[in-house]
């Protein structure tokens, strides 16, 4: 009897480990997964709302429904400049960074400041994720001002997005608000930002041209 026990015991013990490696080998071998950081503003982060309203985060759970391996970071800052995303910049290049969504600027317009100097702040953030990520692939969300006037400045700053991002062979999404801006019923109270179901179309406006970006991404070994 003793012995049955034993031998039954040792049966136990072995079907136990094989079922711990059978659970435990996928997660051993499993890539890590690539990481999109998003380095915006109000519009970016969600400006009061919940985190998890705001398009980064949709653009995270459309990501998973793809069975694609990424993380969102969103780095983003309601009120932001390009100034404020330089100094926010390095914390996050602490860590590999595979693919950039970069909206900032539109703070910098209203406040302005001119436009060689958003467009200079802006490259400079392309060159550092660069510096430190070579293999990095750039997506731009291009931003308008408001057309009241045929004024230079309005015309040049809609320009800069399109001009940065055939400089550093990025993905433009064109105008990152479109199907959103001026519509009442998809924006908040103040008329500027983005309710929650105005953020559903930005994840839409934004996915269209980061789609094709995450397959080619998750199809390389770097």
């Amino acid at each position: 009897m003793k012995r049955y026990e034993s031998f039954a015991t040792k049966v136990c013990i072995a079907l136990a480990v094989m079922t711990c490696s059978l659970l435990y080998a996928p997660v051993l071998h499993a890539e890590p997964p690539k990481t999109i950081l998003v380095l915006g503003d109000s519009l970016s982060d969600g400006f009061m709302l919940k985190r998890s309203q705001a398009y980064p985060a949709l653009l995270a759970k459309k990501l998973h429904a793809a069975g694609l391996n990424f993380q969102v970071i969103n780095a983003s800052a309601s009120g932001g400049t390009t100034d404020g995303g330089l100094e926010r910049l390095p914390a996050h290049l602490k860590h590999r960074v595979d693919i950039l969504i970069l909206e900032l600027g539109i703070n910098d317009a209203f406040r302005g400041l001119p436009i060689d100097q958003i467009r200079n702040n802006l490259q400079q953030i392309i060159d550092k994720v660069k510096a430190r990520n070579p293999d990095v692939r750039v997506v731009i969300a291009g931003m308008q001002l408001p057309s009241y006037t045929a004024d230079d400045y309005v015309s040049a700053f809609g320009q800069m997005f399109a001009d940065l991002a055939t400089k550093n062979a990025a993905v433009l999404v064109p105008y990152l608000l479109k199907g959103v801006a001026g519509n009442p019923s998809l924006n908040l109270g103040d008329g500027i930002h983005p309710n929650a179901a105005g953020q559903k179309i930005l994840a839409e406006n934004v996915w269209r041209v980061l789609g094709p970006v995450v397959r080619e991404a998750g199809r390389a070994r770097f």
